[in-house]
């Protein structure tokens, strides 16, 4: 939506006549929530901000964030429970969307609805949405099989519905605003430079404010670090003319660059944009960053620059609610959970033990990446430990249960229970080289008790020539702990899965059939 002069002037004026006392100021430590919540889009509606990221084959999916000082953010509600019911999204004959799914989601609100369009690799077309309530939805789904538009940007105005999408070259489409299909052929309106380049332009934010059409994307100099720039132009056809707007690195010591996502403003006329940075095993985490406008050039950080501290002009407004414990006693999950991949729901339930999370095995899978019903939260910088207790009474002869550092290199602690009727403690570590899986088990030990303690302590390295590191517990009574000595998951984070570590719970067999797992409840806490 456009942003005239004088809407742009009579807000601006409007912010002098506020208070500017240190009740209407939030301090921000960057990053924000140190949890991985990449390809940021945002916008503002009333009072309050959404926001949109990328979790791609996690189930729900397309999470939608809400804050009121751009600085705690609340998961409230998800796009779509799943984009298909098939093999994919089942992980069926080796098929599956890692890597894939819902990608850089962008959100615009216009004439009451809320609009979201993304992309899907495995399938290779658009997706667009719309709702009249963001938070509650329903969400009504229009596929575009015809058309991929790769991390794409909407701008709706005066009825019209264009879109920016592309990498390296962008191009400009216009839609109809009812059935969303091409109304001409999309024109190239950029075309990146090519030398001295490893990443050229993606990752496009699409606006009109005052006289200028702004493209913000990513890209990423040979050898050099991820780099925020803008493009703008007074005829939306172009021709566009570019500038930096951001480039370096925090001083937190993790040498990588911060770029990538949008830009709001205040009901009191600041601006602020929430752009990523690459932080290893945890994944790519928000920041905010204030922008200055010069010679109309919308400048973030400090002059271009990132940065770690920033005050934030609005009242401070709720807590962070992206992971959290649960008991699991209300009778439904909480909106931090996350599927990998789609469930399915005879296996899994609230209710058949009241205050009980119970997983069935009854799908074959080979690991856990194959294994339907993993469920997963995120974790969190800079150290975070995860625990669960786990009654192991309904395990049935073949069963594995317990939790995984999950991404492409995992690491599962649980117990397995044997033909002969034993149990075990094990440790089962998979890897992943030149495209060869590899699965070992690092320790095991028998378990006679009816119920276990298992704990994964996730110490994420703030300089980004350090290893991220994962160390295993278990505990009979939840109070006196014993690791596993001698060994350390080292977590990469992988663009074969694309996400970043997180804590699964699971329970399968390998030859499907089997018992169950009850889960009392899950904790993590930053430490």
């Amino acid at each position: 939506m456009k942003t005239t002069l004088l809407e742009f002037l009579a807000i601006a004026c409007l912010a002098v006549a506020c208070s500017n006392g240190s009740k209407t100021f939030t301090e921000a430590v960057n990053p924000l929530t140190y949890t991985d919540i990449p390809d940021n889009d945002l916008i503002r509606v009333g009072d309050v901000y959404y926001m949109v990221s990328t979790t791609m084959y996690f189930c729900p999916g397309a999470p939608v964030m809400r804050s009121e000082d751009l600085v705690h953010w609340r998961i409230c509600g998800y796009i779509y429970d799943t984009l298909a019911d098939d093999a994919i999204y089942r992980l069926e004959g080796g098929r599956n969307a890692y890597g894939k799914g819902q990608w850089a989601t962008s959100i615009r609100y216009n004439d009451g609805w809320f609009y979201a369009l993304f992309v899907a690799n495995e399938y290779h077309k658009t997706f667009i949405f719309k709702t009249k309530d963001i938070e509650n939805g329903p969400w009504e789904r229009t596929d575009i099989d015809d058309a991929f538009y790769h991390d794409a940007s909407m701008l709706w105005e005066d009825g019209k519905l264009y879109v920016v999408y592309g990498n390296g070259d962008l191009m400009l489409v216009e839609l109809d605003p009812l059935t969303y299909k091409q109304k001409a052929a999309p024109e190239l309106i950029v075309e990146a430079p090519r030398e001295g380049m490893g990443l050229r332009a993606e990752g496009s934010h699409f606006y009109h404010i005052g006289d200028w059409y702004y493209i913000l994307e990513i890209d990423w100099p040979a050898g050099g670090l991820r780099t925020e720039t803008c493009w703008r132009s007074k005829d939306i056809k172009g021709p566009y003319e570019s500038k930096t707007v951001l480039q370096g690195t925090m001083e937190d010591g993790y040498a990588a660059g911060v770029a990538q996502g949008g830009i709001v403003q205040t009901q009191y006329g600041d601006w602020y944009a929430i752009m990523f940075q690459d932080h290893g095993a945890v994944g790519r985490i928000p920041t905010v960053q204030p922008v200055k406008w010069e010679d109309g050039w919308p400048v973030m950080g400090d002059g271009g620059k990132p940065m770690k501290d920033v005050t934030v002009r609005l009242q401070p407004s709720g807590e962070d609610y992206v992971w959290a414990d649960d008991d699991f006693d209300s009778g439904e999950l909480a909106p931090v959970w996350q599927w990998n991949h789609m469930p399915a729901d005879p296996l899994w339930s609230l209710g058949e033990r009241p205050g009980y999370l119970r997983l069935r095995a009854g799908i074959p899978a080979s690991g856990i990446l194959e294994a339907r019903n993993s469920l997963t939260q995120r974790t969190a910088g800079p150290a975070c430990q995860s625990w669960v207790k786990l009654d192991l009474k309904g395990l049935e002869n073949g069963d594995r249960a317990g939790i995984c550092a999950f991404q492409s290199n995992n690491c599962c602690i649980g117990v397995e229970a044997a033909p002969d009727g034993t149990r075990n403690l094990v440790l089962r570590e998979q890897t992943a080289g030149s495209g060869v899986r590899s699965e070992r088990v690092v320790f095991s030990t028998p378990w006679q008790a009816g119920h276990i303690f298992l704990k994964i302590t996730y110490k994420f390295q703030e300089t980004a020539d350090g290893d991220d590191l994962a160390f295993f517990s278990y505990s009979e009574d939840g109070v006196s702990w014993t690791q596993v000595r001698g060994y350390a998951l080292r977590m990469k984070y992988t663009l074969d899965l694309f996400t970043g570590y997180r804590t699964a719970l699971y329970c399968y067999n390998p030859s499907g059939a089997g018992g169950y797992a009850d889960f009392d409840f899950f904790r993590q806490e930053i430490i």
